[in-house]
């Protein structure tokens, strides 16, 4: 699943490509750890984003895909009241890692990273914006990109450049390798509660009894 940055640019061109359709799995399941914790806890090429204080009882790690419409709504709908009830109130610290499904995700985790360097408030503020936009980045993504470039401060020069970097491709495509291989990441959204894989969308009412099972453990 590597690409290169040729690759990336010239299918950025094609206005009309589809999103890769079928990876995102329909039906919750939870399926037994096949690898520990600790390999679901360490960052992998790039740095981990994180929201919520580091001594948490609970940590939620997320992966996902600024196209996946399950990731998308559960970003608008579900992770606000997460944040709210739990990561702000110091019981959840949150990573949120990038597993592209498709050279549009590429594009978008890429602007991402450039815009919030290494700050996570800023990087996840992004994609917001991008789960907010989701059907224009998918219809018309060189633009919206840029759009959102502007609104972060970035100039269409800066955008462009972002999407040049193929040290930045090389890095989300190894920790989407590692995700695959290591972790049998499969699709998006996939979560890990303490180490535990549950794959598949998730409602608050069933993200919200998942944390506070942990913490009465």
């Amino acid at each position: 699943m590597w690409m290169t940055r040729r690759a990336l640019t010239a299918a950025l061109s094609l206005t009309g490509l589809a999103v890769s359709a079928g990876l995102s799995p329909l039906r919750l399941f939870t399926r037994a750890m096949a690898q520990g914790a600790s390999d679901v806890a360490k960052p992998v090429s790039l740095p981990d984003m994180v929201l919520g204080a580091a001594n948490a009882p609970v940590t939620i790690v997320e992966y996902a895909a600024a196209t996946c419409p399950h990731c998308g709504r559960f970003g608008r709908e579900v992770f606000p009241k997460i944040k709210a009830a739990y990561i702000d109130t110091g019981k959840v610290r949150y990573v949120f890692r990038e597993f592209p499904l498709n050279i549009k995700d590429v594009a978008c985790s890429m602007l991402a990273r450039r815009i919030a360097s290494d700050d996570s408030g800023k990087y996840f503020a992004v994609v917001d914006m991008q789960f907010r936009q989701q059907d224009a980045l998918i219809d018309k993504t060189t633009e919206t990109l840029q759009r959102i470039g502007k609104q972060a401060g970035l100039g269409a020069q800066a955008v462009e450049d972002c999407l040049k970097d193929q040290a930045m491709m090389d890095h989300l495509m190894a920790d989407q390798k590692y995700a695959s291989e290591v972790l049998k990441v499969e699709g998006t959204p996939t979560f890990f509660f303490n180490g535990e894989m549950v794959a598949g969308e998730l409602s608050f009412d069933e993200t919200d009894a998942r944390i506070r099972s942990l913490l009465k453990s």
